[in-house]
């Protein structure tokens, strides 16, 4: 008697088994390794703010101001225009310079991207002059704490314009930092408390 032939059987056996087992997934997968944000939240990293910068916004960023009253405060500052620097002065100090700082109110504004800076605007002067720069900034400042715009200087109009966001973007989210947190990280190198600080002392010609 003839064998029967079993090898078709083994071969379909086979054949269902690999249909049956797929394949074991790539353990190199980018789309499989690649880590969200929620996951970076979910694991306790906390980001860091350990700079501020003390500045307009930039004319290509969308902001917005915090609303709140206590993230703004009238102060004094020094400002060195060249080296775009602002230097914050404690009223003692400021009532010995005069002429020397400006008034400012120093607002809490945030990008898109979540990097908080501190915006300063010029308060108007004693003499009860209307600058219209610095009436524009004040204006923007305001605007910005409902709405995302973006504020760019414009040299023949001598003021500053506004464009809002044409979509609909999300309200920001702050930081867990105090506005004096902020200002203390702002301003911890460049804190004139003393009369014979370098600041002082260059711009005496000293």
């Amino acid at each position: 008697m003839t064998k029967p032939d079993l090898k078709p059987v083994a071969e379909t056996h086979a054949m269902v088994e690999a249909i049956a087992t797929p394949a074991a997934p790539d353990p190199f997968d980018l789309a499989n390794l690649r880590l969200d944000q929620s996951f970076v939240e979910s694991a306790g990293v906390k980001k860091l703010i350990t700079t501020v910068a003390v500045r307009k916004p930039n004319p290509q960023d969308f902001v917005r101001v915090h609303p709140g009253a206590e993230y703004r405060e009238p102060l004094a500052v020094i400002e060195l225009k060249d080296d775009r620097e602002f230097y914050l002065l404690p009223p003692p100090i400021a009532r010995e310079l005069p002429g020397e700082f400006v008034m400012v109110m120093l607002f809490t504004a945030i990008n898109r991207q979540g990097v908080v800076h501190l915006w300063p605007v010029r308060l108007p002067a004693s003499d009860g002059r209307i600058n219209k720069w610095h009436l524009s900034a004040m204006e923007a400042a305001e605007l910005a704490m409902k709405r995302w715009l973006r504020v760019k200087a414009n040299m023949a109009l001598g003021a500053y314009e506004m464009f809002e966001a044409a979509g609909t973007i999300p309200d920001p989210e702050w930081p867990p930092l105090s506005f004096q947190e902020l200002v203390r990280i702002a301003f911890r190198h460049q804190y004139v408390d003393r009369l014979d600080h370098a600041v002082i002392s260059r711009l005496r010609g000293a």
